[in-house]
């Protein structure tokens, strides 16, 4: 991922979490080897590492298993977290309302208090997956996440679609304070002749 250069003290943990199912490791796999690996519920947790550019710290991706046994001891992974990143099966409706309980369960969590947010909607590859738009307003981003900094990355494990993407987010939203995030975000809405007040009804209205 991105340029590998000289080896670098700096790295940042991010947790990746989500469901059972909803393509974790697939994608750190895709992602780390460009490879579709067959893989099994991950009981306990996989650890990797991906090399960024120079200007950025390497990240220490901890996939831990989302089966309903596992969530509970998802709290002794988030010391020391830098960034969350969010997996959710976007073709499995039947799913996105556990899988809302649980990102607010996590969210909820002081110790991550202001940590920033990545969701991926995976498996847009697939037909009849809700788009980022709705599953922003199914897993209510707007409000859970006021005052955090966060974005909704469209994704497929299977074909490495948007991966990149959303780390690279992760990636910006841990190194840029919340105001200019939000500066970049209007910007980007202006240049596009739409208002960020626009932007948040149209994205993550209820």
């Amino acid at each position: 991922m991105g340029v590998h250069g000289s080896k670098r003290q700096k790295q940042a943990q991010v947790l990746l979490l989500g469901l059972d199912g909803s393509g974790k490791t697939t994608l750190l796999y895709k992602l780390k080897y460009n490879e579709n690996v067959m893989t099994v519920p991950t009981v306990g947790f996989n650890v990797e590492t991906l090399e960024t550019d120079r200007s950025s710290p390497s990240l220490t991706v901890w996939d831990v298993g989302g089966q309903k046994r596992m969530r509970p001891h998802w709290k002794h992974h988030y010391t020391d977290t830098a960034g969350l990143v969010f997996v959710v099966d976007s073709w499995d409706q039947r799913r996105l309302d556990e899988a809302r309980k649980e990102l607010h369960r996590v969210l909820r969590y002081e110790s991550l208090g202001g940590i920033p947010l990545v969701v991926l909607a995976n498996k847009q590859d697939l037909h009849g997956s809700v788009s980022p738009e709705v599953l922003c307003r199914k897993l209510d981003l707007g409000a859970m996440c006021e005052g955090r900094a966060w974005f909704i990355q469209p994704c497929s494990a299977a074909t490495g679609m948007g991966l990149e993407e959303g780390f690279r987010r992760i990636i910006y939203l841990m190194k840029t304070p919340i105001k200019q995030t939000q500066e970049d975000i209007k910007v980007k809405m202006r240049s596009k002749g739409l208002s960020f007040t626009a932007m948040k009804v149209l994205i993550c209205s209820r």
